[in-house]
């Protein structure tokens, strides 16, 4: 039966009815010892089962009957007489009914000497064992031992496919068992939720993956006790679920995101480092709607997606609406890594000018995308980017393609100062921003002191580990310089320009579009410039439209622009034709009249 596999309980049982067949008017039992010292009935076959349950969960110890002390002292112990045995006080209106007079036990010892289980003889008149008795006794503890061991590693293998090794979690594979148990027939009785660490890769990237496993075992611990009784899944490596049915949790699923989110908040040592961890929730409830429990388990997931979107360190509650978005997300997703896997991403590029003479003075490169013959801006896929996967293939395809442009128009002899390259936080977090960006320009022999990374105030904002500050001030010593685009939307826009290394703003057509009619943008658009001149920023005016705008833009103090006033992206052949008649130093360079304003 071990050999075969089959259970320990049906093993014990069959053995305790082979020995009682051999030695009849006795009856055998198998007890185990759990961890904290409590005696399990194993096997009991010719033993009531009140008497089971009288010795179930007993700690051992010297006075608890023969097979708790037995299992105590880790020898052999005799009971002569029940009746009289001072050790069997408390527990001998269990067997004296029954008949039994005397018992025999015991223990079962493994490796390392310490007692696992006992094997008992109770006897229906006062005596010990015979050396028959003994000569069995001593081959059914090897059998038991061995039996014992085997259910040992089945339950460490068990333990181990379902439990994960650094939490203590339940894992996905637990996880996934669970979901299949769940009943989908009354809307309402379950929940899911799933969350994922926001900060585990910046604190990988920072201190190290030692810190990050401390941060995941910090926020383990907290998110087990926050969600009792409900369980707690750690599915990937930042990711963690909790399937919910506790009534008063589901009642208020709000209250109990935000429950979790205040448990993980609070600073934690994280060897040596203070961290403290963030996380963003999805959840979803079980709807008519949902005839499977994998149903709920996306709805969680495209909750999740979109909270990171719109409420990052926060939680938001599936709604169909959520899954429409999260539909076309991904149908973008899909249509731009084709569209990366077939080389139809090319790079445009809008040129940028001095304002008063026209003469450009550097490009942008901007994303566009060919679909159906039709070229399609960076706009319409936009949605695609929010996946930090597809950002950062896109930025290093950019890359390559923006350095080949660089170097074909270097060897053609076409003069130009800088390209602008738009960048994502993504860009930046996979932590290899650094070497794409110098491996792809270098690679092609080209100088960084022509390329300006173009990062949002939203990056530097996402920025708490200082990843952003730390690569940009490389790449900076290498000779890139970097602009703060979509200057003047986010926060604290100010406040980036103390501590932000930054070359250029891009100030943001919100500001130029009512640049010729309103007196507060043209204010704060006048006190930009003069903050920016004093720090020795430069400042670039985008999405000019007409010569009005860029006219208000001269008579404020702005030097440079760029918008369909003067040219919309280009691609890379027609971008170095504009170059070579018109670029900055170029002797007669000759812009469009309606391009000079001076």
């Amino acid at each position: 039966m071990i050999a075969k596999g089959e259970s320990l309980e049906d093993t014990a049982t069959r053995l305790c009815q082979e020995v009682e067949s051999l030695v009849p008017g006795v009856a055998c039992s198998v007890a185990t010892v759990d961890p904290s010292g409590r005696l399990r009935s194993l096997a009991a076959p010719s033993l009531p089962e009140s008497y089971t349950r009288g010795i179930e969960g007993v700690a051992i110890g010297p006075q608890v009957g023969t097979c708790g002390t037995a299992a105590y002292l880790g020898e052999d112990i005799t009971a002569m007489d029940i009746e009289t045995d001072p050790r069997w006080e408390g527990f001998r209106h269990l067997v004296l009914p029954m008949g039994f007079k005397a018992c025999w036990s015991r223990p079962i010892l493994n490796a390392s000497k310490a007692t696992i289980a006992t094997f008992a003889f109770y006897y229906k008149e006062r005596r010990g064992p015979s050396q028959l008795e003994r000569n069995i006794v001593d081959e059914c503890l090897n059998l038991c031992a061995i039996a014992l061991d085997r259910h040992r590693r089945v339950l460490e293998h068990q333990r181990r496919a379902t439990i994960d090794d650094l939490t203590g979690l339940p894992n996905r594979a637990a996880f996934d068992a669970a979901l299949t148990q769940l009943d989908c027939r009354v809307p309402g009785t379950w929940a899911l939720v799933a969350l994922d660490l926001d900060n585990l890769k910046v604190v990988n990237d920072t201190f190290g993956h030692q810190a990050g496993d401390i941060l995941l075992r910090r926020a383990s611990e907290r998110l087990r006790d926050a969600a009792r009784p409900d369980v707690v899944y750690r599915i990937g490596g930042d990711e963690f679920a909790v399937i919910v049915r506790h009534p008063d949790r589901l009642a208020r699923l709000d209250e109990t995101a935000a429950t979790y989110l205040a448990a993980l908040a609070p600073p934690a040592d994280c060897g040596g480092h203070v961290i403290r961890p963030r996380a963003t929730i999805g959840m979803a409830v079980l709807s008519a709607e949902d005839h499977s429990p994998e149903r709920v388990r996306q709805n969680a997931d495209f909750a999740l997606y979109h909270a990171k979107e719109t409420s990052r360190s926060g939680s938001v509650l599936y709604s169909p609406g959520i899954g429409t978005r999260m539909t076309r997300r991904l149908t973008a997703i899909r249509a731009v890594d084709a569209a990366l896997r077939e080389g139809r991403i090319v790079a445009h590029y809008q040129p940028v000018v001095r304002l008063v003479t026209g003469e450009i003075v550097g490009l942008e490169a901007l994303c566009r995308m060919w679909v159906d013959n039709e070229l399609v801006p960076a706009a319409t896929f936009h949605e695609a980017t929010t996946d930090a996967h597809v950002a950062s293939t896109l930025t290093a395809h950019m890359l390559r393609e923006v350095a080949a442009d660089l170097r074909k128009w270097l060897d053609m002899g076409i003069p130009f100062q800088h390209v602008g390259i738009n960048v994502a936080s993504a860009d930046f977090h996979s932590g290899i921003i650094y070497p794409e960006v110098v491996d792809a320009f270098e690679s092609q022999d080209v100088p960084l002191q022509h390329i300006i990374l173009e990062v949002t105030e939203l990056v530097y904002m996402s920025d708490d580990a200082g990843v952003v500050q730390k690569a940009t001030a490389a790449l900076r010593e290498k000779g890139l310089r970097v602009a703060l685009d979509d200057f003047g939307t986010g926060y604290a826009s100010l406040t980036h320009l103390i501590s932000v290394p930054v070359d250029y703003i891009k100030l943001d057509k919100t500001f130029v579009e009512r640049i010729t009619w309103h007196q507060p943008s043209q204010v704060i658009v006048e006190g930009m410039l003069n903050i920016a001149a004093k720090l020795g920023i430069k400042v670039v005016a985008e999405g000019i439209e007409t010569a009005e705008q860029a006219a208000q833009l001269i008579a404020l103090g702005c030097t440079m622009g760029q918008g369909y006033f003067y040219s919309r992206a280009v691609d890379s052949d027609l971008a170095g034709e504009m170059m070579r008649t018109m670029a900055e130093g170029i002797p007669d360079a000759a812009p469009p009249a309606h391009w000079r304003l001076g």
